[in-house]
């Protein structure tokens, strides 16, 4: 399971059922759940600690310390958990003292090739983040987005659940849950409703966020004056409270 050309640091903890293929570097303070498989030249530093039954592909690298100029090397960390698919080429950088201390990527996700994942950037669960896609430091991806292709996104943006960005979308400020964006800079279109259903939403519950849609971007409101008609509708669709949470949470403005 382990191949002899790997090189394995005697502090690193690995459990039982792992895979590490050949010239894979595995450095000190990596922890690495059972049954996942690192595949030939992948490169892991720590502090990083990675879950159970994820799939690392070659030539990616894990833990690495961010090129943020105010990073002096402190004992920040990467933190990966279950049921995980890194593709070939991705980097993803640990946290820094001056946010969160910890890069977080939860579970069940897909990060295709040549992704990138910035320092104290915080990914839920089941999200696709297709062929490079970037994130810059100290960003949000909430459960269930799906970032296409060659999506660019801000430091400190925040993307919501169940959002879908267009291929080559240039984000710089928060996506609110439910959205389709796309564009240089980003344009909010749509209502993810084809993601929503296959998701096992209603057709009421769908119906009641491209309500939520029209409230907030065709209605000339402010962020503010939008939440209290959104209240309105939580009766038809509780979910819409992801809609007003991230409404409230952003910091930078959304995407119009």
């Amino acid at each position: 399971m382990i191949h002899p050309q790997a090189i394995i640091d005697s502090s690193a903890q690995i459990a039982d059922g792992v895979s590490i293929g050949a010239f894979s570097i595995i450095a000190p303070d990596v922890v690495i759940g059972e049954g996942t498989i690192i595949e030939p030249h992948v490169i892991v530093k720590g502090p990083t600690v990675i879950g159970k039954h994820n799939h690392i592909y070659q030539f990616s690298t894990v833990g690495e310390a961010t090129p943020d100029l105010k990073y002096k090397g402190e004992a920040t960390r990467l933190v990966i958990g279950d049921h995980n698919i890194i593709r070939e080429g991705v980097t993803i950088h640990r946290g820094t003292i001056q946010d969160r201390y910890e890069t977080t990527i939860g579970n069940n996700n897909l990060l295709m090739a040549y992704v990138h994942v910035g320092h104290d950037s915080v990914i839920g669960d089941h999200c696709i983040l297709v062929n490079n896609t970037a994130l810059a430091g100290h960003v949000h991806i909430a459960d269930w987005a799906v970032l296409g292709g060659y999506t660019l996104v801000h430091q400190y943006c925040r993307i919501g659940a169940h959002c879908f960005t267009g291929m080559g979308s240039a984000i710089g400020k928060d996506v609110p849950a439910f959205m389709v964006v796309s564009g240089s800079p980003a344009e909010a279109k749509t209502v993810n409703s084809e993601g929503l259903s296959r998701r096992g939403f209603e057709k009421s519950e769908i119906k009641a966020i491209q309500k939520a849609f029209k409230i907030v971007y065709r209605q000339n409101l402010t962020v503010k004056e939008s939440l209290s008609p959104l209240q309105y509708l939580l009766k038809d669709c509780a979910d819409i409270q992801l809609l007003i949470d991230s409404l409230e949470s952003s910091t930078r403005g959304i995407v119009r």
